[in-house]
């Protein structure tokens, strides 16, 4: 009777908590931030939905633990008999109703933490103090906690000896040795002492039960420096749009044996760990709890204890249970987040303009927003005619397109910003990465760059002049330290001597006066030549500027003290990159600085795909000639970044073609999103010229880029 009672409580409680946990959850993510309106509707609600259907399929998860936990293969009958006794026992509604709970908190990091941009480390030592951050700490700590108590249900639901963490000792008590000739009195004393140390000794600890919460502990851990170091915050944005329940069903194998996979080499870790460390918690609470070892059973930090298959099954069924769980979370969440949202292209109402298209791919306030916002306009590019023409359409009073100007304006000024980012990049790795700390070659850089030329001029530019090719002296500072004169070697780039010495070949009049015939020059020793007879210079005059009086030092030479502090940098850093340990923390990987670069290529091809397509159909939607106005823009836009992505692949780090990773339920998409870019942008500069055809010589752009036109209307390129 009074266990139906229970029973009929815990359901009630189990159907009452679930709805609680779920309204909870979405107070909780309402309660984040107040931004737009847009982003509650779009995030928040997703973010709800998306644990709903995780606690709907709670229970299935655990019938299959409960079912698993109770494999009898030679006794059918009774197995399934035991596994449907134990789910609808109070204990696992219970413990159903605490993992609930769990996964509200576990939802709610994923929408703390995600990512629409992921995270590579350039170094190892970059990808270790990210992980140090404050609030990622606290969620491997949460964690942690929180695969303790999924342990602890798993424990509750199985039951068995891996239950309680007091157990009786299965050892008999101490023998007692009587000595012949002992008195009746004592012999009496004795016995009584043995009896009631028997009764105060009967419990001990059950060191299955503690190995199992560590575990838990251990995996929640591990699960939490996974989850950033392989980016599976990071959202992946499907390149075909399917069916939720299409994509659901497509990852549901690879979460099952991601999960099964991750749990065993977890469980073989912490094996390794409680075997070196195990002492440590288990004297600890054996001293708090007052408890005893128990004899009769062999310690688990021993290779007896450890080959345990009982235990090894459990700790591994349980661990697949907590991730299994954890996985569906995120898959759900993941597949709720990227799907694609409508939003409209004008505003009917005036509540309505900041919910707009044209204002959403303009703003910043949640980087999610903006992704759904390009996805949405490659979408409607694509396949949405009468969604187009609105694109097209003139805005009134007035009849201006700034609908068309102010989505060209945004997906031209995000292509401008990978190609700066391009350009720079390509410009640090032709000088290796080298910084030059001269206050002469900057002085020179800003010389160069305000008359037009540059410090390596062509043959031709000095003929112009009056001074013969041999004439030509190269007495850039950076490569006078290099001289093997004696008189020389010791004068450093950045010494008074130095500077008196660039200062005079600034000079027109003065013998040392020209340009750097050849970059090899600068790789030489250099030679000196007269301006006059082709005789080497006299060193009269260098010897006059070394021993002359020091002059007042200007403010544009450095301070000696800086310069001092920076050589003993680079000492130091010559010294420690020796060192074989600080030299595999500091190494930086070779395609990183890639991956990097084209870390958000996703948002560039929507834009590319968007922008292209809507010129293309411009070519007979638009009547009103609104994407003419900017047609010369776009396609320098486009060529411009296609010559810079085709130098970036031209550099001896980055691979030309992507590695094929083997199918995972990690998302390593990301990595191969610059070759995804590169035939992107490859094929909207192809679907315009296919488009136009001849009609593109008509369109004003610079010559080379019409040569580059003209390949790809051949099909040359």
């Amino acid at each position: 009777m009074c266990t139906t009672i229970y029973k009929q409580s815990y359901i009630c409680l189990f159907f009452l908590c679930e709805p609680c946990c779920i309204i909870m959850f979405g107070f909780a993510l309402f309660s984040f931030s107040d931004v737009l309106l847009i982003v509650m509707q779009v995030l928040r609600w997703r973010s709800v939905v998306s644990f709903t259907w995780s606690i709907i399929l709670l229970p299935i998860t655990s019938v299959a633990f409960i079912t698993f936990s109770r494999i009898q293969l030679f006794h059918p009958i009774d197995w399934l008999a035991e596994s449907l006794g134990d789910v609808g026992s109070s204990y696992a509604l219970f413990c159903l109703c605490l993992l609930c709970v769990l996964l509200g908190i576990h939802c709610t990091f994923n929408v703390q933490f995600y990512t629409v941009v992921p995270s590579i480390p350039c170094s190892r030592l970059t990808a270790i103090g990210r992980l140090l951050v404050p609030n990622r700490v606290l969620h491997s700590l949460a964690h942690a906690v929180i695969g303790m108590i999924v342990f602890w249900c798993c424990s509750i639901i199985r039951k068995g000896h891996f239950q309680p963490l007091r157990i009786p000792c299965t050892s008999a008590p101490r023998s007692m040795y009587i000595a012949p000739g002992m008195p009746l009195v004592l012999l009496e004393l004795r016995t009584c002492w043995s009896q009631n140390e028997s009764i105060v000794h009967t419990m001990c600890l059950n060191e299955h039960h503690l190995f199992h919460l560590l575990a838990g502990a251990f995996l929640g851990f591990s699960y939490s420096l996974l989850y950033f170091v392989h980016n599976m915050n990071y959202l992946p944005f499907p390149s075909i749009e399917q069916f939720k329940y299409v994509q659901f069903r497509r990852c549901l194998p690879m979460l099952i044996r991601y999960s099964s996979s991750q749990s065993f080499y977890m469980f073989w870790s912490f094996t390794l760990f409680y075997f070196f460390l195990g002492y440590i918690p288990r004297t600890w609470m054996k001293s708090v709890m007052n408890l005893q070892t128990d004899s009769g059973q062999p310690p688990l930090d021993t290779l007896r204890g450890l080959l345990d298959l009982t235990l090894i099954y459990h700790t591994w069924l349980s661990g697949t249970f907590a991730l299994v769980n954890w996985h569906l979370v995120l898959l759900l969440f993941r597949i709720h987040a990227a799907e694609a949202h409508v939003f409209p292209v004008q505003a009917v109402f005036v509540e309505e303009a900041d919910s707009c298209l044209p204002k959403i791919l303009s703003s910043n306030v949640s980087p999610l927003l903006k992704y759904l916002a390009f996805q949405d306009l490659a979408l409607l590019s694509q396949y949405s005619s009468a969604r187009r023409k609105e694109v097209f359409s003139l805005s009134q009073p007035g009849g201006h397109p700034y609908i068309w100007n102010a989505i060209s304006k945004e997906c031209v000024d995000l292509l401008t910003n990978l190609t700066v980012r391009l350009v720079a990049h390509q410009e640090a790795a032709a000088g290796n990465g080298r910084v030059r700390r001269s206050s002469f070659s900057a002085e020179t850089r800003k010389l160069s760059s305000s008359s037009g030329t540059s410090l390596i001029e062509e043959r031709s530019d000095q003929n112009q002049t009056n001074l013969p090719p041999q004439a030509a002296i190269p007495v850039a500072l950076k490569a006078f330290p290099l001289l093997k004169s004696s008189r020389y070697a010791g004068i450093p780039a950045a010494s008074p001597a130095a500077n008196r010495i660039s200062a005079l070949s600034l000079d027109p009049n003065s013998p040392w006066h020209g340009s750097v015939q050849s970059p090899h020059v600068m790789r030489r020793n250099v030679k000196l030549w007269s301006s006059d007879s082709h005789a080497p210079l006299n060193t009269s005059e260098v010897c006059a500027f070394s021993t002359a009086s020091p002059k007042p030092r200007s403010a544009d030479e450095p301070n000696p003290l800086h310069v001092w502090i920076q050589q003993k940098q680079e000492q130091l850093k010559n010294f420690l990159s020796k060192r074989v340990l600080i030299s595999h923390l500091f190494s930086k990987r070779p395609e990183a600085s890639s991956q990097e670069i084209f870390v958000d290529a996703q948002i560039h091809i929507w834009a590319l795909e968007g922008m292209s397509h809507l010129v293309a159909a411009s070519f007979t939607e638009d009547k009103m000639g609104v994407v003419q106005t900017t047609f010369s823009t776009i396609m320098h836009t486009l060529l411009t970044l296609q010559e810079a992505v085709e130098k970036h692949f031209k550099l001896p780090y980055a691979s030309s073609k992507p590695v094929r990773s083997p199918e995972s339920f990690v998302d390593a998409s990301y990595k191969a999103l610059r070759f995804e870019l590169r035939a992107a942008l490859k094929t909207a500069i192809y679907r315009i010229t296919t488009r136009f055809g001849e009609h593109l010589h008509a369109v004003p752009v610079s010559v080379e880029h019409r040569k580059k036109l003209q390949q790809f209307l051949d099909f040359k390129e």
